[in-house]
């Protein structure tokens, strides 16, 4: 049987934090991608779908710039500094930019997609906490991926009566 890492109290070594400081960074650059993504549908919604996506793209870009500042600031709490540039975090992310004019539906395809790749990150950050006994981090990326299963549901539902 796989025994369970203890917790561990304030003073992490370097060493012990570098994966969950990778990790976190990777989720970092993946929100600001997303939060991009999620701005740039918001001004650009059209059609009979409008208020209501555009209201949803709203709530959500506002979610995920409170998580952006959430992240970066647990960046600093070991010590270290959050990735800077937008050209670091556009290197970094494993979400995509949109180039293109998308319909409203292919909009909300793309945040779903965006919501898997988030959602591996969050699973990469909880494991890189549960080795590292970091239970602070884990528990902040429990709650990111509980409010984002949640939305994932609800813009699945969405896309089913397009």
């Amino acid at each position: 049987m796989k025994k369970q890492k203890s917790y561990k109290k304030l003073g992490f070594t370097y060493l012990e934090t570098a994966e969950i400081v990778v990790s976190l960074n990777q989720l970092l650059s993946n929100y600001i991608v997303h939060y991009h993504k999620l701005r740039m549908f918001h001004w650009n919604v059209e059609g009979g779908d409008f208020f209501e996506l555009h209201e949803q793209f709203e709530i959500e870009y506002n979610e995920v710039k409170s998580q952006i500042d959430i992240l970066a600031e647990r960046i600093r709490v070991f010590g270290l500094k959050p990735k800077n540039t937008l050209k670091q975090h556009i290197a970094l992310s494993q979400i995509e930019e949109v180039e293109r004019e998308l319909i409203p539906t292919a909009m909300v395809q793309e945040i779903l997609k965006d919501f898997n790749i988030i959602h591996n990150s969050l699973l990469d950050l909880i494991d890189a906490s549960l080795k590292t006994g970091d239970a602070a981090t884990e528990e902040l990326a429990t709650e990111f991926m509980r409010r984002l299963e949640k939305r994932h549901w609800m813009f699945t539902a969405w896309s089913k009566s397009s």
